[in-house]
C-alpha cells in the first residue's frame, strides 16, 4: 500500500464540504476592453407592495459581469429606466458609451405566476437584436434570469452561455478532528444551494450524469469507500460498487449508459467500465502501476486516466474497448486529474510547476500545456459545458475555495463561501 500513497493522498485532498450560505463571487481579473452593456432594472407592473422576490435585471447583470467579457453599467449612472422600445432614447446610451442595452418588464400572471418580457438592443445601430416573452413562477424566476443572460451572452459572443447550469462541490465544516461533510449543488452563481448528502465520513469525486439529473460520488460511510449514484431531484440513491480496496473516481459516459471508475479489487488500482443496466464490469486497463481518474472523450470512444507507470503521475489515453495505451503528457513531472474540453480538442489538468500545483490546458494537437493559474495548490479542474471557463479548487486565506478561469487565462474569478472548506467542484452539463 505504500506505493499507492502519492496519487491516493492527492485524491483524498480533494474531498470538500458545504456551507449554508451562498457563494460570493469576486472578479479578480477580466478581459481588457470588455463589452459595455447596460441592464436596466426590470419594471414591475403589479402592486408596488408585493414586488417579485427576485431582481431579474440584477441577476442578468451579475451573470454577464462575472463572465469577464462584459462591463455592466452601474444603475446610478443610468440616465433613464426604459422598459419598452418606445421609451428607449438611444442617444442617452450612446452618451454613456454603452454598446448594448437590455430592458424588460415583469407582471403578475395568476396566483404565484409572472410574465416577463425582455429585449436586447444594439445601441449604435438603434435596433433590436433579440426579444422574448416568458411565463414562470416565483420559484423559477432566477432560472429564467439565467436563461436570459445565456441568450444575451450567445447573441453577443457567438458562444452558448452556461449561466443556467449548476455546479456540485463538497464542503467540510467543523473541526479537523470531527468534520461535517456535505455534497452540495448550486446554481452557477452559487444561489439555490441544496445538500445532496451529508456525512461525518469523507465524500469525494462527484460526477454529473450527461442529462444533469444524477450525481455519482464516493462515500466512505461505514468506514470503506463505495461508489453511489443519486438522483438530484428525488434524493433516491443506489450503491454501485463496494469492493474490497479502492472504489473511486466515477465518471459517466456521454450517453449515460456506462460508468468508468478506478477499482483495486483485483490488485493494483485499474480502470474499469460498468454497464449500468446490467451491472457488468469490464477492465479496460491492466497494469502493475496505479491507474485512476478516468474521463470520457466527448464522442465516448476514449478514456483519459492518470498513471504513474512512467515513474510519476502522467496522463494517458486508451480506447474504451481497451488495447494500446498512449501517453499524452510529457511536460513537467506531475500531471493528473485530466478531462476533455466539450469540443474534444484540448484537456484540462493539474500540472506541477516547481513545487506548485496549477491548472493547465493542453492542446491535443500540439501537446503543449498552457498554465492558467498561479496558486500553490490548485486542483479538481472541470470545464463549463460551453468550454469557455474552468472551475477548480484552490486555497485562499488559509481555506479551500472555488475559483474559475477562462480557457485563455484572461478572465479569473474567485467563489468564496462564508465558512467551511470547499473543494472538488464539477460543472454540470446542459440539462436535457
Amino acid at each position: 500500500m505504500k506505493k499507492l500513497s502519492g496519487i491516493l493522498i492527492s485524491l483524498l485532498l480533494l474531498l470538500s464540504t458545504q456551507v449554508q450560505a451562498k457563494l460570493v463571487i469576486e472578479i479578480t481579473e477580466g478581459v481588457e476592453g470588455a463589452l459595455p452593456i447596460a441592464v436596466v432594472p426590470f419594471k414591475w407592473m403589479g402592486d408596488a407592495a408585493t414586488p417579485p422576490p427576485e431582481d431579474i435585471g440584477q441577476i442578468i447583470a451579475a451573470d454577464l459581469k462575472r463572465s469577464g467579457y462584459f462591463k455592466t453599467l452601474d444603475e446610478a449612472q443610468m440616465l433613464a429606466r426604459p422598459s419598452t422600445m418606445t421609451e428607449v432614447d438611444f442617444r442617452d446610451w450612446r452618451a454613456l458609451r454603452q454598446d448594448n442595452l437590455v430592458i424588460g418588464r415583469i407582471e403578475p400572471n395568476g396566483p404565484g405566476g409572472y410574465k416577463l418580457r425582455f429585449q436586447l438592443f444594439d445601441v449604435y445601430q438603434g435596433e433590436q437584436l433579440i426579444g422574448y416573452n416568458f411565463s414562470t413562477t416565483a420559484k423559477d424566476l432566477r432560472a429564467i434570469a439565467h436563461h436570459i443572460a445565456d441568450l444575451v451572452y450567445e447573441t453577443l459572443t457567438g458562444t452558448k452561455g452556461a449561466f443556467a447550469t449548476r455546479i456540485a462541490y463538497v464542503v467540510s465544516e467543523g473541526s479537523p478532528k470531527s468534520p461535517k461533510l456535505s455534497l452540495r449543488i448550486a446554481d452557477s452563481d452559487g444561489y439555490n444551494a441544496q445538500t445532496i448528502v451529508s456525512s461525518t465520513e469523507p465524500l469525494m469525486s462527484p460526477a454529473w450524469s450527461p442529462d444533469g439529473r444524477k450525481l455519482a460520488y464516493v462515500s466512505f460511510e461505514n468506514g470503506r469507500p463505495s461508489i453511489w449514484i443519486q438522483e438530484v431531484f428525488t434524493g433516491k440513491r443506489e450503491k454501485i460498487t463496494s469492493f474490497k480496496g479502492i472504489n473511486g473516481a466515477p465518471a459517466f459516459s456521454p450517453d449515460g449508459h456506462y460508468l468508468a471508475m478506478a477499482l483495486s479489487k483485483d490488485g493494483n488500482p485499474d480502470i474499469y467500465i460498468m454497464d449500468l443496466a446490467r451491472r457488468k464490469l469490464r477492465r479496460v486497463v491492466r497494469h502493475w502501476a496505479i491507474e485512476t481518474e478516468p474521463s470520457w472523450s466527448p464522442d465516448g470512444r476514449k478514456l483519459l486516466f492518470t498513471s504513474d507507470r512512467g515513474g510519476s503521475p502522467q496522463i494517458y489515453q486508451v480506447s474504451v474497448t481497451g488495447g494500446d495505451v498512449k501517453r499524452l503528457t510529457f511536460e513537467n513531472r506531475y500531471n493528473a486529474r485530466a478531462s476533455y474540453a466539450p469540443d474534444g480538442k484540448s484537456i484540462t489538468l493539474i500540472t506541477r510547476v516547481g513545487s506548485q500545483y496549477r491548472i493547465g490546458v493542453m492542446d491535443l494537437r500540439t501537446g503543449s500545456i498552457t498554465v492558467l493559474t498561479d496558486g500553490r495548490l490548485d486542483e479538481s479542474p472541470s470545464f463549463a459545458p460551453n468550454g469557455s471557463m474552468i472551475i477548480y479548487a484552490t486555497r485562499y486565506k488559509g481555506k479551500g475555495v472555488l475559483a474559475a478561469v477562462s480557457t485563455d487565462g484572461r478572465v479569473k474569478q474567485r467563489l468564496a463561501l462564508q465558512s467551511g472548506d470547499v473543494r472538488d467542484p464539477v460543472w454540470s452539463p446542459y440539462y436535457k
